[in-house]
């Protein structure tokens, strides 16, 4: 049994990580009247949900859009007021292959016909192959272990025999996933675009999963879940120590810094973890780590992103006949967005530096921003190289969250310790957008994971009574 350590506060159900998951998870015990406190590391909410003002703009530096079927978002969104508005989509997007630019309409560039084609076919494949996977139980999946025992990269090898239908697909991976097609398990692959209802889906923005954004940012959604739970939601508390004996259940002690106050214990009955797997891998379990989902975090890096946002007087690329799309073969931005208010007063592009391009992106420092302006310039003209402002969200940086958008198993991982994910340890219950079985790794799927935990830890607690 663990050792005994004095104790500042006593809970029912102690939450550790304030953002979308966790949240949902304490916001649902709460209503059930469970006395629920939640541990937060750092002096927000909102986890991999982060809006802040940069010149001016509430602009999202993580996750920021809502599509079809993501219902509980929508539902959060409409009960807390927060409108939401569709991404600007008119004109053509723009292409840039080999250092030269062309313009398109459409899903994917089509400058190259036959390559455009065949990459489409490869979305289609991969979409229905995805229907295979049931996404509570990949690892149960027909020929699971073939399947995790292939890289994506060694798919599209067998698939693909176009180079440049290998890149457009390659530029949508990275922007999914913030890796490189080589660094996928193809089960964990096809479980992904399940969970989202596909890669045609996870790329597009009208009628998919970039359709609309929301009116002042989405981190109101995780302020209004914490102003709901109030007080029991407690910033600047990063857990250090989890004490628990997983073959008693007998409950639950966290240790956690308090700035200026040294630390803190809670003791719980229960324990929802709702961190990324690599951030749970690092807490001081006592008297030792899960065996199983440390093993599974191990194999379970985050991706690799960087966001920037580039600031403008005005979304000139509109006047152009451009819709603020980009899509590139060569870094260090794969892809952007039009990212302008609602009202298009100003002009905001999002871009996205995912993979090896986010990996150089940041060994190079000062060239590696001025690259990115380059880029700019180049795909919307020589305005979009001036921005007023540029903001740079490097997610690698982020001591909590180690990187982005989702972890990612790599291969062998799923089909070997798969059912580590969810399942609980002791009093000890998963939480995290990458446990979701819907919409895994967007927000949608963090609101989904909170609500299963917390239903799981409602069963432990009726079953103690």
């Amino acid at each position: 049994m663990a050792a005994a350590v004095p104790i500042d506060r006593e809970c029912e159900v102690v939450v550790l990580g304030g953002g979308f998951s966790g949240l949902s998870a304490a916001r649902a015990l709460a209503r059930r009247g469970v006395d629920v406190v939640v541990l937060e590391a750092r002096d927000r909410v909102g986890g991999r949900s982060w809006t802040e003002s940069v010149g001016g703009l509430r602009l999202d530096r993580g996750g920021q859009w809502i599509g079809p079927t993501q219902t509980r978002l929508q539902s959060l969104a409409d009960e807390l007021g927060v409108a939401t508005f569709p991404t600007h989509t008119a004109g053509e997007a723009v292409e840039l292959r080999d250092g030269v630019r062309h313009t398109y309409a459409g899903l994917i560039p089509t400058f190259d016909a036959p390559a455009a084609a065949d990459a489409v076919e490869a979305i289609l494949d991969l979409d229905l192959a995805a229907l295979e996977v049931p996404t509570h139980a990949p690892w149960e999946a027909a020929d699971a272990g073939r399947l995790d025992g292939t890289t994506l990269a060694g798919w599209m090898d067998d698939h693909l025999g176009s180079p440049v239908a290998r890149d457009l697909l390659s530029v949508a991976v990275r922007g999914v996933f913030g890796a490189e097609p080589e660094e996928l398990s193809l089960l964990f692959t096809l479980f992904y675009l399940h969970a989202g209802g596909g890669l045609s889906n996870l790329v597009r923005t009208t009628g998919g999963a970039q359709e609309r954004r929301f009116v002042g940012g989405s981190q109101q959604l995780a302020n209004g879940m914490a102003d709901e739970i109030g007080d029991r939601v407690v910033l600047g508390s990063p857990v250090e120590v989890v004490r628990f004996d997983s073959d008693r259940d007998c409950g639950v002690t966290v240790t956690a810094r308090r700035p200026g106050d040294g630390s803190w214990s809670v003791r719980a009955e229960r324990a929802v973890l709702a961190v990324p797997p690599v951030i749970a891998s690092r807490l001081d379990w006592v008297p030792h780590r899960p065996a199983l989902r440390d093993q599974l975090a191990m194999r379970m890096p985050m991706g690799t992103v960087t966001k920037v946002h580039a600031l403008y007087d005005r979304p000139f690329w509109r006047h152009d006949g451009l819709n603020g799309q980009l899509v590139a073969d060569a870094g260090p931005l794969s892809s952007t967005f039009d990212d302008s208010p609602v009202d298009g007063g100003r002009g905001v592009l999002v871009g996205f530096v995912a993979g090896r391009d986010c990996r150089r992106f940041e060994r190079d420092g000062l060239a590696g921003v001025k690259a990115v302006l380059e880029q700019l310039g180049r795909a919307f003209g020589p305005r979009a190289a001036e921005p007023l402002e540029l903001g740079v969200q490097r997610w690698s940086e982020e001591a909590y969250t180690g990187g982005g958008p989702v972890a990612l198993a790599v291969p062998g991982a799923l089909s070997t310790l798969g059912p580590a994910l969810r399942e609980p340890v002791g009093p000890v219950h998963w939480a995290g957008t990458e446990t979701a079985t819907e919409w895994c790794g967007y927000l949608e799927g963090a609101l989904q994971s909170g609500e299963r935990a917390a239903a799981e830890v409602l069963d432990a607690l009726g079953a103690r009574s």
